[in-house]
């Protein structure tokens, strides 16, 4: 049934004048960038270039030349050197350095940036008595993310290994996408903390249909990043067969069979790309049911955005593929997931119930 403004009732828009959310969604920007960042480091085979973790000493880069050579020696003991990167000399050494380095510091930065205002804003008597657990239990979470990101990087250290572990790799990819959705949702909620009243008919089938979505893109997410921690981009490189197969012939070689799903490239690759396919299905019905039935307002412009940036993903994801994943267009994959995380949160949030409404 199309919009009809005589029914439906307009969505008031979003204020820009709170302070706190403001600086909240500065914060979120932040932890979109260090996922990019974090896709240029892996793709880049930065990531275990640093085999030190100081949270304090670290914040230095080496400023002479032994410290350099220091450096470059304990890399030298690692597998991915032995293994793969043993035509690295010291300047070689230094461009992968750089860029893990500057990982690393962008995640100080963003404790500061977090950390500095919470501080004046409680001093203020600025932040609301109900939102301090919340940011308190934010900070707490964002120090866990750098003692994951460590716990990741360590496991590129293990004899054999030339990358980390996918699932320490997803583990850290996960928090990062929790953080970056705890962060946007409190602060939507605090520009907007009245839910629009949608008649029923109208808000239950979109809400069935944004969970539906939300839920299956997430899963899509962390399947990425079994693909990036396997390398699983690297093969099959044909769309929309693999090699010529729908479900290529070594989906199942693994036993038990659950790990197929999690250690097999072919599955691995395989169910990314199911998950992507029948997502972008579900985005797509969403946004064309909002832009039929709601009114003009942030939940009809959320459906729209949505349809779009999860059919850039998607183009993206496929150009991916068949460039055998070049580090800036992968870089961009990943930094994209985040747009398509964003606009779920926002048309979840736009949607949700208000308060003493019946479901």
């Amino acid at each position: 049934m199309p919009f009809d403004s005589r029914t439906l009732p307009a969505a008031p828009p979003l204020s820009s004048r709170n302070p706190i959310a403001q600086w909240l969604l500065v914060v979120a920007g932040m932890v979109w960038f260090m996922v990019a960042l974090g896709g240029a480091t892996r793709l880049t085979g930065s990531g275990l270039s640093i085999m030190e973790w100081a949270p304090i000493r670290g914040t230095l880069p080496p400023w002479t030349q032994a410290e350099w050579q220091r450096l470059f020696a304990l890399y030298q003991t690692i597998p991915q050197f032995q293994l793969q990167n043993t035509h690295l000399d010291l300047a070689g050494f230094k461009e992968i350095f750089w860029l893990e380095w500057g990982h690393r510091l962008w995640g100080r930065v963003i404790g500061l940036a977090f950390l500095l205002p919470l501080l004046w804003f409680w001093a203020k008597g600025a932040i609301p008595r109900h939102l301090l657990p919340r940011l308190g239990l934010l900070f707490v979470l964002g120090g866990m993310q750098g003692a994951i990101g460590w716990f990741m990087v360590a496991s590129g250290f293990e004899a054999d290994r030339t990358a980390v572990s996918p699932y320490r790799l997803v583990a850290h990819l996960g928090m990062a996408l929790l953080l970056y959705a705890a962060l946007v949702w409190t602060a939507l909620s605090l520009l907007r903390p009245q839910a629009t009243a949608l008649p029923a008919a109208t808000a239950r089938p979109l809400r069935g249909l944004a969970h539906a979505a939300s839920a299956l893109l997430v899963l899509t997410m962390l399947a990425g990043g079994f693909v990036a921690g396997l390398r699983a981009g690297l093969t099959y490189n044909t769309f929309p067969l693999m090699d010529g197969s729908l479900v290529p012939s070594g989906y199942a070689m693994l036993s038990p069979w659950l790990l197929n799903w999690f250690e097999n490239i072919p599955a691995v690759q395989f169910n990314h790309r199911l998950l992507a396919t029948l997502s972008a299905g579900l985005a797509l019905a969403t946004a064309w049911l909002g832009w039929q039935r709601l009114p003009p307002g942030t939940a009809r412009t959320a459906c729209l955005a949505l349809g779009g940036v999860v059919a850039l993903q998607y183009a993206l994801g496929v150009a991916t593929l068949l460039a055998v994943v070049p580090v800036w267009l992968g870089t961009l994959h990943q930094a994209v997931a985040v747009g398509v995380l964003s606009a779920l949160l926002l048309l979840l949030h736009s949607l949700r119930r208000p308060a003493g409404a019946t479901p």
